[in-house]
């Protein structure tokens, strides 16, 4: 908000831009006071000009590999009494991160040459009632044997998880099971049908509307996770 008083104070003026946002004109020009004198800061604030320089002065000492872990214990070594969540917080604030070993891991692998479904929510994540929307995702968690691949079904209505399936690798499979168990367990009955919404991630194109058939719930899936599975 203060950024966007300073971009265009000079073409509206400071009370006109501050009537219609809701911050007092006296809070502005105090933000703005601030940074012409130091001695209007905070003690936290003036320290994390002073912890900013010498993170970037480790970092760049560095050839700019060092991570949060890393820089905290040269500042550490360098007599710097610093907690290791405020190197971290500053680091996120300037934008620096350090070199990360191994492959980065990707979840989400959209093949745009294939065929996709529409998007039939329009980014509109809302349902007036449980079982109208199901939302499929799936990420991954560090753990002491390695990555495990998480995927759920959330239903829109009640941001509730409804079915979810653990796997060491992501493939389509288990994406699938977490959908058969959201199935199996809610046993959804609505009239309008239930739509099951995700992104474009190969693991992913499984999804689509689901419609009743003599009272039983069927997917639909792509010939492509046919071909997977």
């Amino acid at each position: 908000m203060i950024s966007f008083i300073d971009e265009h104070r000079v073409v509206f003026g400071v009370e006109p831009i501050c009537r219609l946002l809701p911050i007092a004109p006296s809070t502005y020009y105090e933000n703005v006071a601030k940074r012409l004198d130091v001695d209007r800061l905070s003690i936290r604030a003036r320290s994390d000009i002073g912890l900013k320089i010498e993170i970037r002065r480790v970092f760049n000492e560095n050839f700019q590999v060092y991570g949060v872990r890393k820089v905290w214990r040269q500042l550490q070594r360098e007599g710097f009494d610093v907690a290791r969540c405020t190197i971290a917080r500053l680091m996120r604030v300037m934008g620096l991160q350090g070199i990360i070993r191994g492959k980065p891991i990707r979840t989400t692998i959209s093949d745009k040459t294939g065929p996709g479904p529409l998007d039939r929510v329009n980014r509109h994540f809302f349902a007036p009632a449980p079982n109208m929307l199901w939302l499929s995702d799936f990420t991954y968690v560090a753990t002491w044997q390695g990555f495990v691949y998480v995927a759920f079904v959330t239903d829109a209505f009640a941001r509730r998880i409804v079915g979810w399936r653990a796997s060491p690798t992501a493939h389509a499979g288990f994406v699938l099971d977490a959908l058969d168990q959201a199935l199996h367990d809610r046993r959804p009955v609505h009239r309008g049908g239930l739509v099951h919404h995700s992104d474009r991630g190969s693991q992913l194109c499984v999804h689509s509307l689901f419609r009743t058939a003599g009272g039983s719930w069927h997917r639909a899936v792509c010939r492509e996770c046919r071909r997977q599975l």
